[in-house]
């Protein structure tokens, strides 16, 4: 089954919702420039109340290692996602659980994917001056040929009415949504939650 990452958690109401409705993993931007922020002691809140197996994710954009460091213990998260311009040599100071993200403009966009080494890369829209957050899709055919390099987890403009079509398409390992379940910035809409949710698991069955 397709895994789904829920992003821009940032109250106990929309996690647990998340979780209770099945996603896999859970998104806390530590980005100050996002209005999807959150601080780590108030992750660290909500995380405490998560079930197991369900896996909390700290997203980074070109962050120094030492306030990484502390704002993973401050959080209790082991998981990262590097959004900025980290480089392969960075990525692997932080263990095994990394995902990377890249910034999809065209097949030139894919071709420093395999100088990395991590537990699976991210694929996101380009938009200049933007680190996410784009509510657009690319060519998820890129996506398709991306997954040459290792474990692929779709963005990027998902929502609870296109997820299909890119999950039967790509067949990714793993899906990430933020903008496209909101009622508003780091507010979920929890209909729209339960409908992307769903038409995931449909269209990932075999």
């Amino acid at each position: 089954m397709v895994k789904i990452k829920i992003c821009g958690i940032t109250n106990i109401d929309d996690a647990m919702a998340s979780v209770e409705l099945g996603a896999d993993a859970l998104g806390f931007n530590f980005y100050k420039k996002s209005p999807r922020f959150i601080e780590p002691e108030k992750a660290a809140e909500i995380i405490a109340q998560l079930p197991p197996f369900v896996v909390p994710i700290a997203i980074f954009v070109n962050e120094r290692e030492e306030k990484i460091l502390e704002m993973l213990k401050a959080s209790c998260i082991h998981g990262v996602q590097f959004h900025g311009d980290e480089t392969p040599e960075f990525c692997q100071r932080f263990g095994n659980h990394v995902i990377k993200a890249f910034q999809v403009k065209d097949k030139e966009s894919l071709k420093h994917m395999s100088h990395y080494r991590v537990s699976a890369y991210l694929l996101d829209s380009y938009r200049e001056g933007l680190r996410g957050g784009t509510g657009e899709t690319f060519d998820w055919h890129l996506a398709v040929v991306a997954k040459t390099f290792g474990r692929i987890i779709l963005a990027g403009g998902l929502n609870p009415d296109n997820v299909a079509e890119a999950v039967k398409l790509v067949q990714p390992y793993g899906v990430d949504v933020a903008g496209g379940v909101e009622r508003d910035k780091g507010i979920k809409d929890h209909a729209k939650l339960r409908k992307f949710i769903t038409e995931v698991r449909k269209a990932s069955r075999p």
